[in-house]
Parts: structure tokens; C-alpha cells; sequence
């Protein structure tokens, strides 16, 4: 089965269940993939993409707090994060659509 996800810092049980629903079930398993095959993995499986949860993985995998994370390295973590989500969640999406889901505004719920 191998050591649980929630072992690796910054990650807890939510986490672990969102990695546990899109297939990764350890944390050696998560390692082996590294940040970003895993965090596409979530997308591919419905998760809802977050820059923070995305680099609070970062930093966890490299044993780091997430608040850690600050100025150039969070610019360019910022440029991967927004490369993975349009490569695995913005697809068929018009450009209107992800401009207006980037400033957090949500469909009206009818």
C-alpha cells in the first residue's frame, strides 16, 4: 500500500482523498510523478484548479512550508500552474470563459 499522502507536508486528508480519487494512492507514488504529472492527473479527474493548492504541493514535495513560497519562485510556479490548467481544464472553453474564471467569477445558478 505504501506510506500515506497526508505524510508528505503541507498535504492532509483532503488532499490525500482528491489524489486517492484521480489514482495515487501514496505518497511514493506521488514522489515518482512529481508536482505536476500529479496535479494534472487531478485535473483530469475533476478537480477544480487552485494555484495554492498546486504550489502548497510543490513546496510540500520538496519538504518546504508552503508559505515558503514568495517572489520569483512563486511568479514562475504561477506560469506552470497556469500552463497545466489550460493544457487539462480550459479545453472547449472560449477565452471569455477562462478571462472570467481567472477574476473568480462563477455561473449564475438558475
Amino acid at each position: 500500500m505504501g506510506t500515506p499522502v497526508s505524510t508528505i507536508r503541507n498535504l492532509g486528508p483532503a488532499m490525500e482523498a482528491a489524489f486517492a480519487r484521480s489514482g495515487i494512492h501514496s505518497a511514493e507514488e506521488l514522489r515518482a510523478l512529481g508536482p505536476d504529472a500529479a496535479y494534472a492527473r487531478l485535473l483530469e479527474n475533476g478537480h477544480r484548479p487552485h494555484f495554492i493548492g498546486y504550489y502548497v504541493l510543490v513546496m510540500g514535495l520538496q519538504g518546504r512550508r508552503w508559505n515558503d513560497c514568495k517572489g520569483a519562485e512563486k511568479a514562475a510556479l504561477r506560469r506552470k500552474f497556469d500552463a497545466l490548467k489550460a493544457a487539462k481544464h480550459d479545453k472547449g472553453r472560449s477565452d471569455l470563459e477562462a478571462a472570467l474564471d481567472a477574476i473568480g467569477v462563477v455561473e449564475k445558478r438558475r
